[in-house]
């Protein structure tokens, strides 16, 4: 799979553009070194968690066995703006206090059940922000586009930016490319008319 199909997925699934998906198309190379960044150790291992709810195991290896959480912290620390950096780490602190709000327990102490609940709510929630952003910007972000302006709004909902990383990160990932997906390390000849069978996995 190519990056940018891989990024228009990834938009359709979330709802709205990869952001630093420029950055990430131009191959940047990452600054990061191991144990550093803009995220802690604790933030690293509560984003394992949050991804491989939302890309468990199942017949291959989650989001977790991919170490999602230490792309996070690259990608953050590489790719997104200040604003948007602050957006996802004040959202990481704002997903432990709702927890320990409606549980009494930080996201990693939950149970799997709990997990997806607060996820699920999180997803209507980040929904329901993103399209009233949407719709405050609009005027703004048509005005740029006809002046050929780049056009920076204020950040998503963080746990969309969290849900954009775990695709992103998993399935760039040697586990993603390899596992979840078919892979072909030498392309052969383009055929229209491949069989497909429901289910099946696409290209890597």
């Amino acid at each position: 799979m190519e990056r940018r199909e891989l990024l228009k997925m990834i938009a359709v699934l979330t709802g709205g553009a990869l952001i630093g998906g420029d950055v990430f198309l131009s191959g940047c190379r990452s600054s990061v070194k191991e144990g550093m960044g803009l995220l802690s150790a604790s933030n690293i291992a509560t984003l394992d968690e949050v991804g491989d709810t939302i890309l468990p195991d199942t017949d291959t290896p989650g989001a977790k066995a991919a170490k999602i959480g230490e792309f996070m912290n690259v990608y953050t620390t590489d790719c997104y703006r200040p604003e948007v950096q602050k957006a996802f780490t004040e959202g990481l602190t704002s997903l432990d206090a709702g927890c320990k709000k409606q549980f009494d327990k930080n996201f990693v102490d939950l149970a799997p059940e709990q997990r997806m609940a607060v996820l699920t709510a999180l997803e209507a929630e980040a929904k329901a922000f993103n399209e009233a952003k949407n719709e405050k910007e609009k005027s703004a972000r048509d005005a740029a586009k006809e002046a050929f302006k780049e056009f920076y709004g204020e950040p998503p909902h963080y746990y969309t930016l969290m849900k954009q990383l775990t695709l992103l990160g998993y399935f760039t990932s040697e586990i993603g490319t390899k596992q979840a997906l078919r892979f072909l390390p030498i392309p052969g000849k383009y055929d229209g008319a491949y069989p497909y069978k429901k289910g099946d996995k696409a290209w890597a």
